[in-house]
This record gives structure tokens, C-alpha cells and sequence, in this order.
């Protein structure tokens, strides 16, 4: 008789990453997602300049105007309300997916839905975000940008035979084109794709990311302008408050964002208890927002220019607390009505303004401190602080700054993690019943392989065992459900199990058959000792086999065996790893 040996599982490629030819065809694709998503992006200005120009200012025009320089008298309350009305029923007749932040819903989408964004929601998106900003929501247009151009790289994708992470990276690399496109921000837009949308940190999607947004960058300059989105020209203030300073207004709108999101999901319950449909609730909440158009008319709309004064410093102390009460007034009750906008620019004027305030006791301009307010409540709300500092500092093109914007974001982003359990963004997608975690760690199974966790020189059945022995064997001494078998000289030919012996007690086998006989033309799926877990625990998902053994890779013989519950074991002593505190060597 000739005995077949076990057939192996291919041998898997150690490396530092998991790359394959895949990364250069996403590669290729993403320019054509990169422009799609600046081009999205230059529409959607477009789109919110004509709103704003017809509504407030009674002309055809894409011109880019400030609501603010407007007269329309009490119009000024009705006019939110009007285009309250439209987004409500885009939404209720159209895709309830326009609600909302935008931001979430691509992290609900990437997460949940397969990365598949439809057709619908790529052209209401845009559509709702420019007639609810122009009409003077006190929104932003990164949040409707990231949807967009994530709905861009998604559809792009579907016309392919891709993966959901393959979509995923294209929906992303979508995302992070639009928002570089409008912010000019490259490092800040791939830095928010890694820290908030891939949940992951590979070659497979950061280097289309990284393509798909040297594109946007490209065209940036013929679409939309070029050059620091809001530059300062102020020179830094005393290296010796530089970065305490900056701390301390970390930790200022620190609490400031964790504030700012607990009033939010409280209008958002109370909007939920209002006994009307919900396509009703922007209109309500558009009231508020005109009412405070009517107190101060610069709370309107994205608030562009609002930033720059911020920035240069040239707000009066009084105009920066009126703009701060206000505008988060506004801007809580209508985001917390559940229409179409984004939380960006309103954060940015927010932090802005705190930081200019508390930079009043400080030394140096109040231009300077309100780029650290920008920096740190961005950090803190959205849990990116890394992001958050590079993207202040290539906002106003301020890079000398970068130690003081770090610190900002250090401070702000500690504080909310103590102060809040989850971001602005991700509360929104908790209360649908779906928990994120958005710490990236390194999965105990992928850096250790099976040669650590076997169980070495494994119990085994010999080859010529009768199947009469075998079962007397499995009822009287067996302790697991399978074992090894092997032949004279150690090698594998299969797995025994105890449902084999089922088989065997109720079939017509002859009882003097031997395990060699029975075993030689099956097929087992086996390891070596340097396979990764990870691997080995895809392999009992697939196969169903609890226990796999483990061989030789040279003389094919039984090493060891790994079991389910040794894969549990290694992410248990993970656990015990952080938690488990001692001193010196004990």
C-alpha cells in the first residue's frame, strides 16, 4: 500500500506587510478617483456659491459671497426655513442617507455596508449640502465633500470586480481627495483617511490614498486656487509660552469639544421626541438658525471668512463671544435636527474663537492662539489628533508652528478620551446599535506563529492501529476530540476525530482495517512552525478542524499541534500584558 502524505497548506510568505499585485491596480485606478473627488469638490462650492447668490442675493451668479453682506431684512429667518424644507423632503422622498454629519455615515458605510455607497446618494448629497449651506446653515462643506467623494470612489469601484477593503480604499481615497481639493490639505486629508475611515494602516490602501490625493492636489490650483487656504503672516510668540501655552488650550477646548458633543446628542434626543415626522425637524431647527442670523448674520452659512478673521486676529474680543454663543447655538440645533451638513468649519470657528479668547492672557497674537483653539478642538471632536495638528498648520501654511499645534492637539485630544466614551462622529453611528473602537493594535495572532503556541510533540495514533483499536481508543482513553496520525517514521498522514470513530462504529468498515488504510487518501490541511496564527486561525474558520498540526516543513513530521483554544490563550495573555502591572522583575 502507498501511503499519500497530508496535503499542506500552502506555504505562507512572511513579510513586515501584506502586499500584492492588487496595490498597483488600485494604484492605477485612484487617479481617476482622485480627480473625481476634486472635481466633486469644485462642484459643490460651485453648487453652494449659486444657492447662496439666488437666495440671499436674487442673481445667477457662482460667485463666492458672505450672507452676511447681504440685505434681506426679516427674509433672513424665512429663508433657512425654505431651504429646511427642501432638504427634509429630499431626504424623507429621496435617501434618508443625506442626513446627518457625512463622516459617519462613510465610517457606517466602510464598516457595515461593504463600501458600497449608491448612485443616489452621490448626487442628493452634494445637491442637499449646497442648498442647506446656502440658505445659510451654519455648516461646512467637508463633511458633504468626504460623502461625495467617497460615493465617487465607491461607484467607481462597483463597475469592477473588487473586494469590500479594495472598494473601501477607493471610497476613501475619494474622500480624502475631496476635502484636499477644497482645504488644500494633502497630509491632513491622507492622515484623516488613516486615523478616521481606513481602520487600518496597509500598503493596499495608504499608497492609492496617497495617489488619489496628489491628483486633487494637482488640480487644486485650476479649480479652486492655490496657496494656504487661510495664510497668517503673524510672527510666533515667546518660545517660553510657545508649548505650555498651547497645552493650555489643548486642554480648554479639550472640554470645550467634549461639551459641544454632549449638547448635540442632547437636541438630537429632544428633536426625537417632537411628534412629527423627522422630515420635519431641519425646519424647526431653521428657525433658531435665522433668529440667530438676525442677532449676528456671520453665524450663517460655512463661516469661511470668519476663519480668516480668526485667524489674523482682527476680530474685536466682544465680536469673537458674540460669534462663539451663537454660532454653537445655531449650529447644535440644526445638526442635531438631522439635516445635511458638515461639523468641520463650525468646530474650527469654535475652537478659533475660544482660543482667541483665552489668548488674551497670553503673549503674542490673538491670530496665533486661535489657530491652537482650531488645532486642539479638532483633535479633541473628532479623536484625530494628528490630523487635526497638520491640518491646522497647512491651513494657514504655518509649519513653524507644528510644536505648538502638536501640543494643542496632544492636551485636547487626552481630554476628551477621559471626558467623553466616544467622538462626535462615532456617538452618532453608537446609537444606531454599532460600537467602533478606533484604537489600531496589533492583532496577537499576526505577529506570533505556531511554534510558540503548540503544543509540542503532540499525542499521536499510529498508522497501522485498527479501526477496532481506534475505537476502543476514543471511548475509553481519548482526551481530545482528534488526534494525529502518523506512520513508522513520524510523519503525517491525517486526523483522527472522534466523529471519524462515530462513523466507523455505525458504518460497515472491517474492524481490522487499519487507520493507514482509512486515513491514506484523505486530504488535511497543516501548518509549520513559522505559519503566523493568524493564518492558522483562518484555516480552522475554513476548514473546521479545532486542532491543526503541526509539521516539519522539510520531513513533513508531527512538531506539534495548535488548537482553537490555544489561539484564545495568546490574545488572553494580551489582555493579561496591559493590564497586569509589576516592578522591576518581578
Amino acid at each position: 500500500m502507498s501511503l499519500h502524505p497530508a496535503r499542506a497548506n500552502p506555504g505562507h510568505q512572511l513579510a513586515d506587510h501584506n502586499v500584492d499585485r492588487r496595490m498597483i491596480l488600485l494604484s492605477l485606478m485612484a487617479p481617476i478617483v482622485g480627480t473625481g473627488g476634486a472635481f466633486g469638490a469644485w462642484l459643490l462650492l460651485k453648487s453652494i456659491a449659486i444657492v447662496t447668490n439666488a437666495l440671499w442675493f436674487g442673481r445667477i451668479s457662482a460667485e463666492v459671497v458672505e450672507i452676511s453682506d447681504s440685505a434681506v431684512g426679516l427674509a433672513i429667518v424665512t429663508i433657512p426655513v425654505i431651504g429646511s424644507l427642501i432638504i427634509g423632503a429630499m431626504a424623507r422622498f429621496g435617501s434618508e442617507k443625506i442626513r446627518g454629519h457625512g463622516i459617519p455615515e462613510a465610517i457606517e458605510t466602510i464598516l457595515y455596508g461593504e463600501s458600497r455607497l449608491s448612485l443616489k446618494v452621490a448626487v442628493l448629497k452634494p445637491i442637499s449640502a449646497a442648498i442647506s449651506i446656502g440658505s445659510g446653515g451654519p455648516f461646512g462643506a467637508e463633511g458633504p465633500i468626504i460623502m461625495t467623494g467617497g460615493a465617487i470612489g465607491s461607484l467607481f469601484a462597483q463597475c469592477f470586480h473588487l473586494s469590500a477593503a479594495e472598494r473601501k480604499t477607493l471610497l476613501v481615497a475619494g474622500a480624502a481627495a475631496g476635502m484636499t481639493a477644497i482645504f488644500g490639505t494633502p497630509m491632513a486629508a491622507i492622515l484623516l483617511a488613516v486615523e478616521i475611515l481606513l481602520f487600518e494602516w496597509k500598503p493596499r490602501s495608504f499608497v492609492p490614498v496617497v495617489i488619489s490625493v496628489l491628483v486633487a492636489t494637482a488640480w487644486r490650483p485650476e479649480l479652486i486656487g492655490h496657496g494656504p487656504m487661510f495664510p497668517a503672516t503673524w510672527p510666533l510668540p515667546d518660545t517660553r509660552w510657545l508649548v505650555a501655552g498651547s497645552a493650555g488650550i489643548g486642554v480648554i477646548v479639550g472640554l470645550q469639544a467634549a461639551l459641544l458633543s454632549n449638547l448635540l446628542y442632547r437636541i438630537e434626543d429632544m428633536f426625537h421626541r417632537i411628534p412629527l415626522h423627522w422630515m420635519w425637524w431641519p425646519a424647526i431647527a431653521a428657525v433658531v438658525v435665522g433668529v440667530g442670523g438676525l442677532v449676528d448674520a456671520r453665524v450663517l452659512g460655512a463661516g469661511y471668512s470668519n476663519i480668516q478673521a480668526l485667524v489674523d486676529g482682527s476680530m474685536a474680543v466682544r465680536a469673537v463671544l458674540l460669534l462663539l454663543v451663537v454660532k454653537a447655538v445655531v449650529w447644535l440645533v440644526a445638526l442635531g435636527s438631522g439635516t445635511s451638513g458638515g461639523v468641520l468649519a463650525p468646530l474650527l470657528i469654535l475652537g478659533g474663537a475660544a482660543g482667541c479668547i483665552a489668548g488674551i492672557w497670553l503673549p503674542g497674537s490673538a491670530g496665533f492662539w486661535a489657530m491652537i483653539g482650531m488645532a486642539g478642538i479638532m483633535s479633541g471632536a473628532m479623536r484625530a489628533p494628528i490630523t487635526g495638528a497638520l491640518f491646522a498648520a497647512e491651513l494657514t501654511g504655518r509649519f513653524d508652528a507644528l510644536p505648538a499645534v502638536i501640543a494643542a492637539s496632544g492636551f485636547a485630544y487626552a481630554i476628551s478620551v477621559l471626558c467623553m466614551r466616544r467622538s462626535i462622529l462615532t456617538e452618532k453611528i453608537a446609537r444606531r446599535g454599532r460600537h467602533i473602537l478606533q484604537e489600531y493594535t496589533v492583532d496577537p495572532l499576526d505577529w506570533q506563529q505556531a511554534g510558540q503556541l503548540m503544543t509540542p510533540e503532540p499525542a499521536t495514533l499510529p498508522a497501522d492501529m485498527t479501526i477496532q483499536s481506534a475505537l476502543r481508543f476514543f471511548t475509553e482513553e481519548a482526551t481530545h476530540r482528534s488526534y494525529p496520525v502518523v506512520d513508522i517514521e513520524g510523519r503525517l498522514l491525517g486526523l483522527a476525530s472522534r466523529s471519524d470513530a462515530l462513523r466507523w462504529k455505525v458504518g460497515t468498515f472491517d474492524e481490522r482495517t487499519t487507520l493507514a488504510e482509512t486515513l491514506s487518501d484523505a486530504s488535511q490541511t497543516v501548518a509549520y512552525p513559522e505559519t503566523p496564527c493568524g493564518v492558522i486561525a483562518d484555516l480552522i474558520v475554513e476548514s473546521g478542524v479545532a486542532r491543526v498540526p503541526i509539521v516539519d516543513r522539510d520531513t513533513h513530521k508531527v512538531v506539534g499541534i495548535l488548537s482553537r483554544q490555544d489561539l484564545l490563550k495568546a490574545r488572553s495573555a494580551q489582555r493579561t500584558s496591559e493590564s497586569r502591572r509589576t516592578r522591576f522583575g518581578r
